[in-house]
């Protein structure tokens, strides 16, 4: 007799299309039906991406039909709350009183995702927007030491959390709410689950926009995040040097997979201006992010130089755009700032 232990174990060697995670991992399937030798699947997805449901239901029906003792399978693919463009080009949002919710990713680490996504939140925020920023890296928070704060967050009788307010921005991170010196050891469906509710039962208020700061790669973080709200677009981190650009191509291939917009490319680390003869020296190449964005057919929104004074400001807890906005870094983060206002609507 097939069991639905049976046919969930069948079910996880189905990957999502674009990813290494399989679909009872990433909690898509929501209902398992067995009736003698025949057996139904439901499964629920965000895209727009035809393919996708074709393929899970084609991965899905060779995966279950392998059982001993299955005659069908009848696999019901859903598509639900897809990310969609309405009226003027402006998509649909799914937090009510956020305007418009941005991803700032990288396809790897060491780009300095962290410090564009602060200091581009703390711009837009100088710039006279209602900003938020959301640390979504769980296993490697940063926030919390970038605006220098350890502080807990507290949490209404209707169990929501309120955010921490600094420098006028809202903050949610993990790092609110482990030690400092803590592992963040979690599993997938944890993940998921701690990924949902700092989407969701954050008191964010109403927001002119909210940042999301994303860990590096395409894991099941950036796919809990596109199911569970629409994303107004995605900016890419990368710097000038060929190995990051690979990786930032993959960041753009999985939010195209999932139709969400790429607003632009920032080019971190764009080059070194020597403080003792002025000279500018692309340490990590020159010109990548420009030709990668025009390969691409998007904005480059910015080049941000290497500074000392930027990683001593987010180390002290303060992001360079707050602590000296005169500062050329910071002069470079503003009119990345005002290059992505535009691309919002």
């Amino acid at each position: 007799m097939i069991t639905e232990a049976q046919v969930r174990q069948a079910l996880s060697t189905v990957k999502y299309p674009g990813f290494s995670r399989d679909i009872i991992s990433f909690s898509l399937v929501k209902g398992i039906v067995i009736e003698g030798a025949r057996v139904g699947i439901l499964v629920e997805v965000t895209t727009s991406d035809a393919s996708v449901p074709a393929r899970l239901k084609a991965d899905i029906t060779t995966a279950v039909q392998a059982l001993p003792g299955v005659d069908s399978v009848e696999a019901d693919i859903r598509v639900t709350s897809p990310v969609k463009a309405v009226g003027d080009g402006a998509l649909v949002q799914s937090i009510p009183g956020i305007r418009h919710i941005v991803a700032v990713a990288s396809g790897k680490g060491g780009v300095g995702k962290s410090t564009v996504a602060a200091n581009l939140a703390a711009a837009l925020a100088a710039q006279g927007l209602k900003t938020g920023l959301l640390d979504c890296d769980l296993y490697g928070p940063s926030i919390g030491l970038m605006f220098g704060t350890t502080e807990r967050p507290t949490v209404t009788e209707d169990e929501r959390i309120n955010p921490l307010i600094r420098h006028g921005l809202k903050l949610m991170s993990m790092s609110f709410l482990i030690d400092e010196d803590a592992p963040v050891i979690l599993r997938g469906p944890m993940v998921t689950r701690y990924t949902q509710q700092f989407l969701r039962q954050v008191n964010w208020g109403d927001l002119d926009i909210l940042v999301l700061d994303l860990p590096p790669g395409t894991g099941d973080i950036q796919l809990t995040i596109v199911q569970t709200v629409a994303l107004t677009g995605a900016v890419i981190v990368t710097t000038p040097q060929e190995v990051a650009l690979i990786d930032a191509r993959k960041a753009v291939r999985m939010f195209e997979k999932v139709n969400v917009p790429i607003l632009g490319l920032v080019e971190n680390m764009s080059h070194f201006v020597c403080p003792s003869d002025g000279i500018s020296y692309p340490i990590f190449g020159e010109g990548g992010g420009k030709r990668e964005a025009e390969r691409l057919r998007v904005p480059l929104l910015g080049q941000i130089p290497i500074h000392m004074e930027t990683r001593q400001a987010g180390d002290e807890g303060c992001p360079i755009t707050l602590h000296s906005p005169e500062h050329p870094a910071s002069r470079a983060f503003q009119s990345t700032a005002s290059a992505l206002l535009p691309r919002l609507g």
